[in-house]
């Protein structure tokens, strides 16, 4: 009897820490209910009005659909308008009038150059108006003793061809000389044929130059406009065509320069794996230089449309890019998108927003850090 009421006592026992236990989980489980709701009770972060009057709000449009790559490249002369300047005769150079990096104009002076050649033109002139002289004398007294019948029609015939040949031997040398600088004191004038820059000078005083070794003396260029060596990897050759649009930036300069694709290389350097695409830039004030390191964003429409919005609008946080729609009264929505394409300050979409939604285009990330807290 005894133990029979030992085991119900023990029974009940159990069911009390059982009901005990079950209470205790529903409790917690109401305090955790509570807390959650009370945490949604919460309020959002309201942007402040102070802060709110000086936020770009701008909307989510559609935007023809642009292709970009971003390309490394090189500033160079134009080609087209680069004079390589050798000397025509031998000699020893003397008297340079310029430097490197000088701007001189068509006609100038750049240097002499002493040679015995040029002293040798001289006096080849010289020797031919000399016999012009000559042979007209001579033709001229023949015409006579021919009208006095003391010589005959083949004497004058002669005189007159030496004097014809005279005159001709003139003209060829006369051209010569023109061509190496028509000087006559032994001098060979080297004179820059173009306006431009002097960007090359391989020569100083007394140095000997010779007409058959091909050293290049001076290079100038005309820098009014100037080439963009780009590289593009074998990989990119099909995104880039000819006519499409460049945009060109310099370290230096906080500015773009504007141009468009106009030749495309056909050989594929083997080494680095990247053609040559090559643009042609306006160069005002001569601002870009050759050998200047250069980035260019080749760009081309793709005929369709997408949504697009301001590049300062988005946010990057946990490999994912976000935007702030805002929805009036200070408030704001974080919203994730998926990006198609960046070009320069605008940035294409696939999903996230829709057409007409408004967005927070400045100081986004201030705000997304101070709705997320």
């Amino acid at each position: 009897m005894i133990t029979k009421i030992k085991r119900s006592i023990n029974r009940m026992n159990y069911r009390i820490r059982i009901a005990g236990f079950l209470i205790l989980v529903t409790l917690i489980a109401q305090s955790c209910v509570e807390n959650a709701i009370n945490q949604d009770k919460k309020e959002k972060y309201v942007i402040p009005e102070k802060l709110l009057n000086t936020l770009v709000i701008d909307t989510v449009k559609r935007c023809p659909l642009v292709n970009a790559i971003n390309l490394t490249g090189i500033v160079d002369f134009n080609q087209d308008k680069q004079v390589n300047i050798f000397s025509l005769v031998s000699g020893n150079v003397q008297d340079i009038k310029v430097q490197l990096g000088d701007h001189v104009t068509a006609g100038q002076v750049l240097a002499v150059v002493k040679s015995s050649e040029m002293a040798g033109y001289g006096n080849n002139l010289v020797i031919a108006e000399t016999n012009v002289t000559a042979t007209k004398k001579q033709l001229d007294a023949t015409t006579d003793l021919y009208k006095s019948g003391l010589a005959s029609i083949l004497d004058v015939t002669n005189a007159q061809v030496n004097y014809d040949q005279a005159k001709s031997q003139l003209e060829t040398t006369k051209k010569i000389l023109e061509i190496n600088g028509n000087n006559t004191n032994g001098n060979y004038i080297i004179k820059s044929p173009i306006s431009g820059f002097i960007v090359q000078k391989n020569i100083t005083n007394n140095t000997s130059v010779r007409a058959d070794n091909g050293t290049i003396l001076f290079t100038i260029s005309d820098l009014n406009d100037v080439w963009v060596q780009a590289n593009v990897y074998e990989a990119n050759v099909g995104k880039v065509h000819i006519g499409d649009n460049a945009e060109v930036r310099i370290l230096s300069v906080d500015r773009a320069f504007n141009g468009k694709v106009d030749k495309i290389l056909n050989v594929l350097d083997p080494t680095s794996k990247v053609i040559k695409v090559r643009v042609v830039l306006q160069n005002p004030g001569y601002i870009l230089k050759p050998q200047m390191y250069a980035s260019v964003l080749i760009s081309n429409p793709e005929g369709k449309e997408a949504l697009c919005i301001p590049s300062k609008a988005l946010v990057f946080d946990r490999s994912r890019y976000y935007v702030l729609v805002y929805k009036g009264n200070g408030k704001a929505d974080i919203t994730s998108v998926e990006v198609l394409n960046t070009l320069g300050d605008k940035t294409y979409l696939s999903s996230g927003v829709h057409e007409g939604d408004r967005i927070i285009a400045t100081i986004a990330l201030q705000i997304y850090s101070e709705l997320n807290n």
